[in-house]
């Protein structure tokens, strides 16, 4: 019976690739072709310092993009972002240091500032149906002036050293031995709730994954995250930064799979009309995607701040704002909407990052990192648009 069903899966994934649910294949194939080749150009790619330094330089960006993949499901876009964490860490670096205010309070007016800058956002694509792309667009200026504004012709403040948050984005990593307990409660969570699945979907009457594929799926997870840890112990370890960031990763994979927000949210950008006649509440779940896609970007800005140490012009500008956005659609989130993960974020986000760390590594110019960049993301807009067809071919759009 066991293997009956494993063979039916095994089909119904080969039938579902076929069909255009390519997943996470496209970034996966080509994050292991950009490490090889690196790699083989520069033995350094892969050491175990590189890597901890790749981690940490990934999490700040890579949280906003985590915002961009909420708006991008609904089939939206938020211009805005590296202009809304240029804004939340001159805000930050202003309360903590010029106003002398604790660095908790800095942190949380940083982050209202941000969500409520969504909330704006909602509000006007709600009540006005201004589109998206205009009003971020429109916040992308209006922000990067207030932060201007905010320094008052200050070129840069600089955060204290000793500081708590500097500390944590710089020189806190995970202890050795609680990074494979940490691995240890992934493995297990991913075993229960994999097992409760299971339970819910046989109590329903319908196929469910086995016990014996349940222990393997956690054993994988177990030993392959094991194996990273170890693997970047021989430098520092594994950072406090990315930690927070793989759990935000995990808490909004939750949030868009197992709630009735996140499939509000899948439904909405799949079809709007739709999802109004299912008794779906649109307004709010826009509400809810923009809100945390500016708070998210506030973190990120929060974060770059605390890394650098200093809050400056420049603040979120150059290339943030595009690689926030350009992460999630490379970790396969559909700029149609309705189709993306939170996972997506996380392998975006390292295969830009990897690109960036190469390419210093070789010692070439900024400019090529940003043609190599474009062609990247090109290629998975064009995965995308071509998977989309096959699905609407299929019948599975």
């Amino acid at each position: 019976m066991t293997t009956t069903l494993q063979k039916q899966r095994l089909k119904g994934t080969v039938e579902s690739v076929r069909g255009g649910d390519l997943g996470v294949i496209p970034v996966v194939v080509g994050l292991v072709v950009i490490w090889t080749v690196f790699q083989i150009l520069n033995p350094v790619f892969l050491s175990s310092r590189n890597l901890v330094d790749l981690a940490m330089d990934s999490a700040p960006v890579g949280i906003m993009a985590l915002g961009i993949v909420c708006v991008l499901l609904v089939g939206q876009i938020d211009l805005s972002v590296g202009s809304v964490s240029g804004l939340s860490g001159a805000v930050l670096a202003v309360l903590f240091v010029d106003r002398g205010l604790p660095v908790v309070v800095a942190i949380l007016a940083a982050m209202a500032l941000g969500a409520l800058i969504g909330y704006l956002y909602a509000q006007l694509f709600n009540r006005f149906g201004v589109p998206s792309f205009v009003i971020t667009l429109a916040g992308l200026l209006a922000f990067l002036g207030l932060q201007l504004w905010v320094l008052r012709g200050k070129g840069a403040i600089n955060l204290p050293f000793e500081s708590g948050l500097v500390n944590f984005a710089q020189l806190s990593f995970v202890p050795p031995w609680l990074a494979y307990v940490l691995v240890a409660v992934a493995a297990g969570w991913l075993f229960v709730s994999g097992f409760l699945h299971a339970r819910a979907r046989r109590d329903a009457g319908l196929p469910a994954r086995g016990l014996t594929g349940l222990l393997v799926r956690s054993g994988a997870l177990l030993i392959g995250l094991g194996a990273v840890v170890w693997y970047l112990n021989q430098a520092r370890g594994v950072g406090w930064m990315f930690v927070l960031f793989v759990a935000m990763v995990l808490v909004m994979h939750y949030l868009l799979s197992r709630t009735k927000w996140g499939k509000s949210v899948y439904a909405v950008g799949g079809n709007v009309e739709a999802a109004r006649r299912a008794a779906i509440n649109v307004k709010a779940t826009y509400t809810s995607v923009f809100v945390l896609c500016s708070t998210f970007a506030a973190i990120g800005g929060i974060l770059m701040a605390s890394r650098l140490a200093a809050a400056n012009q420049s603040s979120g500008t150059g290339d943030v704002n595009l690689n926030a956005i350009a992460a999630a659609v490379i970790g396969g989130t559909s700029l149609f909407g309705g189709r993306g993960t939170a996972f997506g974020a996380l392998l975006g986000i390292v295969v830009i990052q990897s690109i960036s760390s190469g390419l210093t590594l070789l010692n070439l110019d900024s400019s090529i990192r940003f043609m190599v960049t474009g062609a990247v993301l090109l290629l998975a807009v064009i995965v995308d648009s071509v998977a989309r067809r096959s699905r609407t071919s299929h019948g599975r759009a």
